[in-house]
């Protein structure tokens, strides 16, 4: 399988804050690489070094075949990048936003700008100013003025934050399109269903890569450590008693259910033990598989309870 992407001890620093330290990563050809990580993570740091917007102080990355430092004008012919804030001309209409980006390739022709409005549905919109579109729409533009001069690999920084989960839904239908085509797709993302659209995933917390896997791996990354699950409704009493527990690693409520993560020192009868005593109501405890939230939070929490 050709590599897309090499990355090698990939350093960046704003002042004495090391915004990617050291990162390593290895990014295959036809594959969609998720990043994800908690503000402030680096995340789109990593993802603007390797468009060649910023610098890398230190480290060394092959981006398909050629060297981030030294052929940086080169790869910016081959990749389409995808800002996490829209950044095209609100002014300018929707047809007028993909000639526009297109031409700075040297692209002009005209089927191929046809096609990208009829692949990503904005065809009815071609003459509409790009600023009076909706969230999702706009990122669809973003996408089509990327995508124009057909690149192999494809950068988008949270290209679906903000927008509803049918467009999203759609938005991903066509990065597997385009995953399907032979493009690499290096994608960083808040959601944690969107991670497992992934074929492969890596974490990111202060700059350092904590983790990284295909979602089956991600999941089962938290060795040693057990995820148990019950149907209670959050309690202040209960979840304050099991974070003062030793052993318990995470607590986390989802709507009315409760999850654990625990080291392998609490059994599962102190746990049920510890609940009964802080909870007045019938409850039903059982170990469950850890999730990719779970093992992001419990990656990413720099051993703070919460």
């Amino acid at each position: 399988m050709t590599v897309t992407i090499e990355i090698k001890n990939l350093t960046r620093l704003f002042g004495d804050f090391v915004a990617v330290d050291k990162l390593n990563l290895s990014i295959n050809s036809g594959e969609i690489f998720g990043l994800l990580g908690p503000n402030a993570a680096g995340k789109s740091t990593t993802i603007r070094l390797l468009a060649g917007i910023l610098q890398p102080d230190s480290g060394n990355a092959s981006i398909l075949g050629y060297d981030l430092f030294e052929q940086a004008e080169l790869i910016k012919q081959h990749i389409g990048y995808v800002a996490q804030q829209f950044s095209l001309y609100p002014d300018l209409t929707v047809y007028e936003n993909i000639t526009f980006y297109a031409g700075l390739y040297g692209v002009d022709d005209n089927s191929r700008l046809h096609e990208l409005l009829g692949l990503y549905g904005l065809t009815k919109f071609k003459n509409k100013s790009a600023g009076l579109l909706s969230g999702g729409y706009k990122r669809r533009l973003a996408i089509a003025c990327a995508t124009a001069h057909d690149p192999e690999l494809i950068l988008l920084d949270e290209p679906t934050a903000g927008i509803d989960p049918v467009t999203r839904k759609e938005l991903w239908d066509l990065f597997y399109l385009l995953s399907t085509n032979g493009k690499t797709l290096f994608v960083t993302t808040h959601y944690m269903e969107e991670a497992e659209r992934c074929n492969r995933l890596a974490f990111l917390n202060h700059g350092k890569l904590v983790a990284q896997g295909t979602p089956v791996e991600i999941r089962s990354s938290l060795k040693g450590q057990r995820v148990y699950s019950c149907q209670i409704p959050h309690d202040p009493t209960l979840t304050r008693a099991l974070i003062e527990m030793p052993g318990i690693q995470l607590v986390n409520q989802f709507g009315s259910e409760l999850r654990i993560i625990t080291d392998a020192s609490v059994t599962p009868d102190q746990l049920q033990t510890l609940i009964a005593e802080n909870y007045d109501s019938p409850f039903h405890l059982q170990a469950v598989t850890p999730s990719i939230e779970d093992a992001f939070i419990s990656l990413t929490s720099n051993g703070e309870k919460t």
